[in-house]
């Protein structure tokens, strides 16, 4: 897969931030060498945020972010910075663009700062600014940060903002999707259900993404549907090393499965390569805690026409109503939007998140946990209901 391939997903994300008119779409093309962003001298010209995935010399596949003013007002100003918002919880790498003294950045400094992503201050325009070492003094004294000085314009400073990001680049990254639970030579088994969600002459993301993981690992991998399970456990010489299956039929798999072999999703998978997987199992236990009367969200990363077997729409809600009662309200969120209401509600369980990036997934996280809301992955929730999640395989528990 090329460079150009890369899914956003899987791509560093540098988001760019500041006030109206600081010069950010100037930015962003003065760091690519390319014209990727509109730029105008009139306020206001970036509305929506705007994604651009490309390569950057020594950093490989990333996503500039190119974000509306911080201090846009009026009621489409107001959407237009609760978009900014939304997208700082997707950003790695965050660049605060500024030609003045900070005032409203504080704000989004400190909460990107609370949430562990990595702010780099850029006073821009330096060519055309008078006191530059007393907004310098401003920056350090306000924000805390040492910023970095140069002009979009002339070029002067920028390739300091490149070097930064590369010395901010996160080094908590998981490096393989099936982490130790496979390794060079092993004999891997993907049970891959086709259903409506696998359009016919597809696979969905995560088994490709799964079976490429394993691929470069050198391992051996066998593939089959459910129905063929038990054939083709028949004619393999030995028992898999691993088994991934299909979350929606972990019970019929774990029972089918040979005693030595490992077993888990990808799912669960996904769940510890996008984000933090012992916060999963841990918010596992909110499920316990259920009532008739409880109020539950179920959140997945992308947005589809509803399917009679969706697993977030149906088959989960099922389940749970299954255990709980009919009472129990189930509510959906699709796409990276921000939850309204967090705090209402009595768990979350959300999807593998393989169309999220891992800041993203994390940042879902860290608004559960902030409001006391336990929260759950699919896989791992399939798992708890069929009684079977202290007998999976889970990769990166700490």
């Amino acid at each position: 897969m090329s460079l150009n391939d890369t899914p956003r997903a899987n791509r560093l994300h540098i988001g760019i931030y500041g006030k109206r008119n600081v010069g950010k779409s100037s930015l962003v093309n003065a760091i690519t060498g390319q014209s990727i962003a509109v730029v105008s001298d009139v306020p206001g010209t970036t509305t929506d945020p705007v994604y651009k995935a490309m390569e950057l010399h020594g950093i490989g596949p990333v996503v500039f972010i190119d974000t509306a003013g911080l201090d846009d007002t009026g009621t489409l100003g107001e959407l237009r910075v609760a978009k900014t918002r939304e997208a700082s919880r997707k950003t790695d790498v965050a660049l605060v663009v500024l030609t003045a003294a900070p005032d409203v950045e504080h704000e989004w400094v400190a909460d990107l700062s609370r949430r562990g992503v990595p702010v780099i201050a850029v006073i821009n325009k330096a060519d055309t600014l008078g006191d530059l070492e007393g907004l310098r003094a401003e920056v350090r004294s306000r924000l805390r940060l040492e910023p970095l000085v140069v002009s979009a314009r002339t070029g002067v400073g920028v390739g300091t903002i490149r070097e930064a990001i590369i010395a901010e680049l996160p080094d908590d990254e998981p490096v393989s999707i099936t982490g130790a639970l496979a390794e060079p030579g092993d004999l891997v088994l993907l049970v891959m259900p086709q259903d409506i969600q696998a359009p016919k002459g597809r696979l969905i993301l995560p088994q490709v993404q799964t079976l490429r993981d394993l691929l470069d690992k050198k391992c051996l991998v066998m593939s089959c549907t459910t129905d063929q399970l038990g054939p083709t456990l028949a004619v393999l010489v030995r028992p898999p090393k691993l088994i991934i299956t299909d979350s929606q039929v972990f019970a019929t798999v774990h029972a089918m499965k040979p005693p030595e072999s490992l077993l888990t999703s990808f799912s669960v998978l996904f769940a510890s390569y996008k984000g933090d997987i012992q916060a999963f199992v841990d918010g596992a236990e909110g499920i316990g805690r259920l009532t008739s009367e409880s109020r539950v969200l179920i959140a997945e990363s992308c947005t589809h026409a509803p399917l009679e077997e969706d697993i977030g729409r149906v088959k989960i809600p099922s389940l749970l109503r299954k255990r709980f009662g009919d009472t129990l309200q189930v509510d959906m969120l699709s796409g990276p939007g921000l939850i309204a209401d967090l705090g209402s509600y009595d768990l979350v369980i959300h999807c593998g998140g393989c169309m999220f990036n891992r800041r993203h997934v994390l940042s879902r996280i860290d608004e559960a946990q902030t409001l006391g809301v336990p929260i759950t992955n699919y896989g791992i929730t399939i798992a708890y209901l069929s009684g079977i999640l202290d007998k999976i395989s889970i990769p990166g528990l700490r």
